[in-house]
């Protein structure tokens, strides 16, 4: 077969296809769409990029197009389950362009987000659900769904599905739906956790492999650069300053180690995003629209962006750290060269990740070669880039901008930390959820010094002027104190609150 066309699909869906210009299937479509359109279970293997999501997609479309059943309250006809939010919201966007000529409905309910919304679009029963696994539990616990009505289970990326510990989930999840139904998993590799989750899970089901296990794809050109640590973020500045680059995906190991890439990238006059789990969905959101309008070149993330993020027009792939599962390396780079386009991988490896890159070699089965520096980069000795490391730990964290009006840190000089030192703010210097649990920093203990409400910082109570008219004893403190239950007067009132250090109760 070598046309959409061939495969007989429904006439709404072949529609679709010609309106986004779609004609000549990739292999893993070729194999996987006639059995599954034939009701069959399958296991896909196939790399990311490799067109996975319109494998499952059109037989799905396809098949439901031939019946006229409706989907059951608080219920589903097709259920697929998807390991990160950003993968799950890309395949729920593939079911709308696809069915876009088909009277089907179909949602997508993940965690970071109010559940409320969901429990509603879910109501009266949707044809096609996209879900995580944890919200997934989360809304069958609270009675908002019922998986007694699906008809066909999806499970996409299977093996970062089990590397994310959704086993459990898995399990639950699997018992609640009917035996009857159709299963069809996907992934990019195939461990043996799961091939047995297949052979427990499916029933004579249709293998496809278009490509040997944990295989790179063709066309990424990938390199590796040795250096020590303290050179890598000179190196990354350097190197995104070609303007070849022209939109690069920068992976980390950690979510703190995205987060001051970011910020040695802006020192150099290179603006870039970060995208990882401390980051909630509305930034997370935010930073993928904007690498893929192209307001932004460089998006620095953590593996959770490692698959299933089709941006288009990602020409290089960095990885400032090398991840210690080997399987990882094959995702991360599979985000460049997508779609027959071409791709460079850069890796970074100092002295600690060698035996990283032996277990990636490995698993590709070939060597990474090694490049030399590029031109014109003179790399820091270990004890330049310590100094500069110390200094950048010493050196105060920067408040947040927000409104006017609205309160920065802590509201006592040096003694507040900023959204960027503590990584938990929100949009707009805000203060986040971590903030309200902040100590204070004068090592009394409680909450945070609020001010006075006019802007100006409270004055710490060895400091305070005496209020009008109040009797005091020799040593300073006040000749009476305030009966229990009772709160001191404020100046010019009676009755106000109290504030500054004698306020102990907690934020609302």
């Amino acid at each position: 077969m070598t046309q959409f066309t061939d495969f007989g699909l429904a006439p709404p869906v072949l529609r679709a296809l010609g309106e986004a210009g779609y004609v000549t299937p990739t292999p893993i479509q070729a194999q996987a769409i006639p059995p599954a359109m034939e009701g069959r279970d399958l296991c896909g293997i196939a790399q990311t990029g490799t067109g996975k999501t319109a494998a499952f997609a059109l037989p799905i479309l396809h098949r439901l197009s031939l019946s006229t059943r409706r989907a059951p309250r608080r219920g589903c006809r097709v259920l697929v389950l998807s390991p990160t939010r950003e993968l799950a919201s890309q395949i729920a966007d593939s079911f709308s362009d696809y069915g876009r000529h088909l009277p089907y409905t179909n949602t997508v309910v993940f965690g970071g987000v109010t559940i409320g919304r969901q429990e509603r679009a879910l109501a009266p029963g949707v044809d096609i659900l996209v879900a995580t696994p944890g919200r997934l539990i989360d809304l069958i616990d609270r009675r908002a769904l019922t998986l007694e009505g699906v008809e066909i289970l999806v499970l996409d990326e299977a093996d970062q599905m089990l590397d994310l510990g959704f086993i459990h989930a898995l399990k639950r999840i699997v018992k609640m739906l009917p035996r009857e139904r159709q299963s069809l998993f996907f992934s990019a590799t195939m461990p043996k956790n799961i091939a047995g989750l297949a052979d427990q899970y499916l029933s004579n089901p249709v293998q496809v492999a278009v490509t040997p296990v944990a295989t790179t794809a063709e066309r990424v050109e990938q390199q590796v650069i040795f250096c020590h640590t303290g050179a890598k973020q000179a190196l990354l500045g350097h190197v995104l300053h070609d303007p070849k680059i022209k939109r690069v995906l920068v992976f980390t190991r950690t979510k703190h180690g995205a987060d001051r890439v970011v910020r040695g990238l802006e020192k150099s006059g290179i603006a870039g995003a970060a995208i990882h789990g401390n980051k909630s969905q509305p930034q997370r959101e935010r930073a993928l629209a904007a690498f893929r309008d192209g307001s932004c070149r460089v998006l620095v993330a953590t593996d959770i962006a490692a698959r299933g993020i089709d941006v288009e027009g990602v020409t290089h792939v960095v990885n400032y750290d090398l991840p210690n599962v080997p399987e990882s390396y094959v995702h991360r780079i599979g985000r460049t060269a997508r779609a027959g386009a071409e791709g460079l991988a850069i890796s970074f490896c100092n002295d600690e990740e060698r035996a990283y890159l032996r277990d990636i070699e490995r698993i590709i089965r070939q060597k990474v070669p090694v490049v030399a520096f590029p031109e014109g980069f003179v790399a820091p000795s270990r004890q330049e880039a310590a100094e500069t490391a110390a200094a950048e730990e010493r050196r105060p964290p920067r408040q947040p901008q927000g409104r006017p009006g609205q309160r920065q840190g802590h509201g006592r000089p040096g003694g507040g930390r900023g959204q960027e030192a503590r990584g938990g703010g929100r949009p707009g210097g805000q203060p986040g959820r971590d903030q309200r649990a902040e100590p204070r920093q004068d090592g009394r203990g409680g909450q945070p010094n609020r001010g006075n409400g006019q802007g100006r910082p409270q004055q710490p109570r060895a400091e305070r002027p005496a209020e009008a008219g109040a009797q005091r004893r020799p040593d300073g403190r006040p000749a009476q104190r305030p009966a229990q239950g009772q709160r001191p007067a404020r100046p010019g009132g009676e009755g106000g609150r109290a504030i500054g250090w004698l306020d102990r109760s907690p934020r609302s």
